[in-house]
């Protein structure tokens, strides 16, 4: 009898997982399952739809059906899972239509995602009113500007909230971001990366307002302002990008255990605590590499990373995920932003004692047409002199310094081996002097 392998979920999780399945086992029965009409495409491409650099909102959409059909995938749209018994190994199903089914499983993948939270603003269900997740919800605001709305708001300035700010005033509009946190990127920069990050926003002309809480959004049915301590500002779409919680309810309701971060608790083969059940994606834990302590970043990479470990496993194979960074990169306007492993303010909240280095460089030789100014932030472990943490922001050629960094830190590099680090040099490229080695010799001054 093939092996049957059911996957709650259809985006970067649920289709990595399948096809490492396939590829594991050729003969197993493959069914994946989502309530979502669209299926298979890159949330993280939704604000560059909405700002005009991607022409459609279907050009996000990566696996098309010739690719399930390839894999030989059975693939069920607008079908919800609507609850999983573990002691009869099955699961039930409802369609839009109604019709309900039992679809029994060798081996279940959670891939359920995460969903917006939206905090108990006053005025919140008004029209106008969006989050930023689905192939839907980025239609629905496409249509509001098409329709004529001018000004803007962001609730939040986390990575989607500031992708989703600048979108809109490339579109146009009167853009206002609101952040109840003291700095823009408070995940990802510590505050003086920061500063830069926010000087640079508002001389493209984003307004921003940081430390201060949205205190209702106003207008009658429809969204017209919004008021922001005591400040009414215009606004005719008001996007509240305040960040996501790991979509649990399914899990929890047939007895699976969820960790410290409320995402499902899962160990190296991202097992649930119930056999023959795999987690993976924005709902399921993994484990911070630094801090070795539960972590969900909730980030593409981490996503397709977690579906191949826990399509391999389900289909008989052995595969193990081997932890976090939370390593991103944006871009914003024109500057590149990236970060990899801890900020300096989170690895003192953890008790852990640090020593950092920041240097100023470019990204070609000086003299060279084109350079671009860079700042490097990288963040050591005083005792161990290990790297921990870095924070990037340039006009170029952030991506690959901080993956650079990254494997510096999985592999436990010391800050003297990286300021001994051979590494390339051409004018239209690179300084002789790599900014990464540079920022390493400054943590060296400090520790002298």
């Amino acid at each position: 009898m093939p092996r049957k392998i059911v996957i709650v979920g259809a985006h970067a999780a649920g289709v990595d997982a399948a096809s490492a399945a396939r590829k594991t086992d050729r003969s197993a029965e493959i069914t994946l399952i989502s309530k979502e009409k669209h299926v298979g495409y890159s949330r993280c491409g939704l604000p560059f739809v909405i700002g005009g650099h991607i022409a459609n909102f279907n050009d996000l959409i990566v696996f098309p059906q010739s690719f399930y059909q390839m894999m030989k995938l059975n693939l069920k749209t607008e079908t919800t899972v609507t609850s999983i018994n573990p002691a009869n190994k099955t699961v039930e199903v409802a369609t839009k239509a109604g019709a309900t089914e039992t679809i029994p499983y060798d081996s279940l993948i959670l891939t359920t995602g995460a969903y917006s939270f939206i905090p108990p603003i006053k005025g919140k269900e008004k029209q106008g009113v969006y989050s930023l997740r689905t192939l839907e919800d980025g239609q629905q605001i496409d249509k509001a500007i098409r329709d004529g709305a001018k000004n803007a708001a962001v609730i939040g300035a986390g990575l989607i909230g500031l992708e989703t700010a600048i979108a809109l005033k490339e579109r146009g509009l009167n853009t206002t971001v609101v952040e109840l946190l003291p700095q823009v990127l408070p995940v990802m920069l510590d505050k003086e990366m920061a500063k830069i990050v926010h000087a640079m926003l508002t001389e493209k002309g984003l307004k921003i307002l940081i430390g201060k809480g949205l205190d209702e959004i106003l207008g009658t049915d429809k969204v017209t302002s919004i008021s922001v301590a005591g400040e009414q500002i215009p606004a005719d779409i008001v996007v509240v990008a305040t960040g996501v919680r790991a979509s649990t309810g399914l899990a929890t309701k047939a007895g699976i255990t969820t960790g410290e971060t409320h995402a499902i608790k899962t160990n190296a083969r991202m097992k649930t605590n119930i056999e023959d059940i795999y987690a993976a994606g924005d709902c399921a834990e993994s484990i911070n590499i630094v801090t070795k302590k539960p972590a969900c970043p909730q980030l593409g990479t981490v996503a397709v990373r977690h579906g191949k470990v826990a399509g391999i496993n389900a289909a008989g194979g052995y595969a193990l995920f081997t932890g976090v960074l939370g390593s991103a990169v944006t871009q914003l306007f024109d500057t590149q932003i990236g970060v990899t492993g801890l900020t300096e303010f989170f690895a003192k909240r953890e008790g852990i004692n640090t020593v950092t280095g920041t240097i100023t460089s470019k990204t070609r030789a000086d003299y060279y047409p084109g350079a671009k100014p860079i700042k490097v932030k990288i963040v050591v472990e005083k005792e161990s002199q290990r790297i921990i943490g870095a924070q990037i922001i340039g006009g170029e050629e952030a991506t690959q310094r901080i993956n650079a960094l990254s494997f510096g830190i999985q592999k436990q590099m010391t800050i003297r081996e990286l300021a001994k680090a051979d590494t390339a040099y051409a004018p239209p490229l690179c300084e002789t002097w790599e900014p990464m080695v540079l920022a390493a010799e400054m943590v060296l001054m400090k520790l002298r």
